[in-house]
């Protein structure tokens, strides 16, 4: 359940950064916008919710800490 919050909280925080980037390329600031896509908030945010992603799908532990073993 945690990493489910964790994960909707990332996707929030994602979701903030485009409506600013949105809002820069509309008022035609297109240097700002890049420079938030290459070195800014963007960027920290995509690679944010990457590494959960990443550490979710190598992690062969389940919600209880047990190995994942068993078939489906």
């Amino acid at each position: 359940m945690a990493y489910e919050r964790q994960v909707q909280i990332a996707m929030e925080r994602l979701d903030q950064s485009l409506a600013r980037l949105h809002t820069l390329i509309k008022r035609n600031e297109n240097v700002e916008a890049i420079n938030f896509m290459e070195k800014g908030e963007l960027k920290e945010r995509y690679e944010e919710l990457q590494n959960m992603i990443k550490i979710s799908g190598t992690n062969p532990l389940g919600a209880r800490g047990n190995n994942n073993i068993r078939p489906l």
